[in-house]
């Protein structure tokens, strides 16, 4: 298909190593035409070029990363090779643990923290032979403001643009090349957030579905992990290794993980997409609702029908999330508020103040909003199979004024927010580029356990476009 976006960014073919997908390296590294050391290094040799522009990363690990890289090697030369990941360098946001490392979840309360464990996604990223070349940078816990002892990540497609928010540096450095992919973390957005303004693909899945063990808390019952990449098959691959059931978390479920890979190749014959037009479209770019439209026609002639649907109002759910975001934000500061108040950056001050003002009553009714949104979106899922929609209101904005920033994370809120609520699985994709030259994203919700569905709706569309070969020039 061809459309005005194809003249906006120019095509660049993916012959770059650092740009070529994990499937691709790991068929090179598992026939040893490509050393995991030679890999490492060239990814390590890049951050070090590049990242003193973009602050993706916090710490860097390159002893360590090589020294794993030639354990890799000897594994992988000796026949004893472990999947798609072995070998191949990976970011890990900086809320989740790695034994041994700094942790300080861009905030000075945890300045000194070294965990003495691994995370459950890390363990299981390093278990299936993925390397962790470093921790990336993110808002101070996640929340919506970075803390100013820390510099914040810029995005690759330049640099005096908006990055998104906490799985910034998750998604700048993905975007860059500086990692063939990165955990991120989501309350209210922060994986499609950065996806779709970094153009990388994130999966937000079903709420329990990753293991949250070793990951700090934001809202313990909104919080999801969750896998960004380039593309749609990467982030199946580590979606796959990233999922499962943990002993660690008993917030994690029990139901065995699907084969995300085969899901790929079911395609989308007959799939009901349901769009509703004046909700996808209000307060949102007009670039963006182009961008949208010419997705649906993509997914039509694939053999989708598009169902026309009413998602209603999100009043009553927004103001709900708040509520719990505040509770349960105010739950997991209670060792550090207010006794170090003053070491807080503004806005997670700001939202621990306003955490203070909360009642039990105020709880009690938002737990029964969120109960009656799941009840509404089983009811739309009753009529179609997937939901689409933009992940992000309008291309990443101009940094410098943070009205403007919160401005589009607010008109963006109904979008992401209410599938945090209803723990529902999301993925961002890319679907074309603004009038500047910036990503644009959809994002697709199913119901729980539905990734391989989305997976399958997202691969098809992407089978279609180009926008995933698409890359930022290197900062200068």
């Amino acid at each position: 298909m061809v459309s005005r976006f194809d003249t906006i960014a120019p095509l660049m073919e993916t012959t770059e190593l650092h740009y070529l997908p994990i499937a691709e390296v790991a068929e090179r590294l598992y026939r040893h035409k490509l050393s995991p050391v030679d890999l490492v290094q060239h990814s390590l040799a890049r951050v070090d070029a590049l990242d003193p522009k973009l602050h993706s990363y916090l710490t860097v690990l390159g002893e360590r990363a090589l020294a794993e890289a030639k354990l890799a090697q000897e594994e992988i030369y000796a026949g004893k090779y472990r999947g798609p990941l072995h070998g191949v360098p990976v970011g890990i946001k900086d809320l989740c643990a790695v034994r041994n490392v700094p942790m300080s979840c861009g905030s000075r309360i945890l300045a000194d923290n070294i965990p003495a464990h691994d995370s459950t996604v890390v363990h299981r990223l390093t278990a299936a032979g993925a390397i962790v070349i470093g921790k990336l940078n993110m808002t101070e816990f996640a929340a919506t403001g970075y803390h100013p002892d820390y510099p914040a990540p810029l995005n690759p497609w330049d640099l005096g643009r908006w990055p998104g928010l906490s799985s910034s540096g998750s998604g700048a450095a993905t975007a860059a090349g500086l990692c063939y992919a990165a955990t991120g973390t989501d309350t209210g957005g922060s994986i499609r957030l950065p996806s779709a303004s970094c153009g990388v693909v994130g999966i937000k899945p079903t709420f329990g579905r990753v293991s949250r063990h070793g990951v700090v808390p934001l809202s313990q019952s909104l919080d999801h992990v969750g896998p960004m990449a380039r593309t749609v098959r990467d982030a199946a691959i580590m979606l796959g290794v990233m999922a499962g059931a943990d002993p660690e978390d008993a917030t994690s479920t029990q139901r065995p993980v699907d084969d995300y890979m085969s899901a790929l190749a079911h395609g989308i014959e007959g799939l009901r997409i349901g769009y509703d037009e004046s909700y996808a479209t209000n307060g949102v770019a007009d670039d963006v609702v182009e961008a949208i439209e010419e997705a649906l026609k993509v997914l039509t002639t694939r053999g989708a029908v598009i169902v026309p649907i009413q998602i209603g109002s999100l009043a009553s759910v927004m103001d709900a999330a708040l509520t719990i975001f505040l509770a349960d934000i105010a739950s997991a500061h209670r060792d550090y508020w207010p006794q170090r108040a003053d070491e807080y950056g503004v806005a997670m001050r700001g939202a621990l103040e306003a955490a203070g003002n909360l009642t039990a009553v105020d709880y009690s009714l938002a737990h029964a909003t969120r109960l009656q949104w799941r009840g509404r979106l089983a009811q739309l899922f009753g009529e179609v199979d997937a939901l689409l929609c933009p992940s992000l209101a309008q291309a990443a904005p101009l940094l410098g004024d943070r009205r403007d920033e919160m401005e589009l994370v607010s008109s963006s809120a109904q979008f992401t927010i209410p599938f945090n609520v209803g723990g529902h699985p999301t993925i961002s994709v890319p679907c074309g580029f603004s009038t500047e030259g910036l990503p644009l994203s959809l994002q697709l919700i199913g119901q729980a356990y539905d990734e391989p569905l989305l997976l399958s709706i997202a691969h098809e569309y992407e089978r279609a476009t180009p926008w995933h070969l698409r890359h930022p020039a290197d900062p200068v």
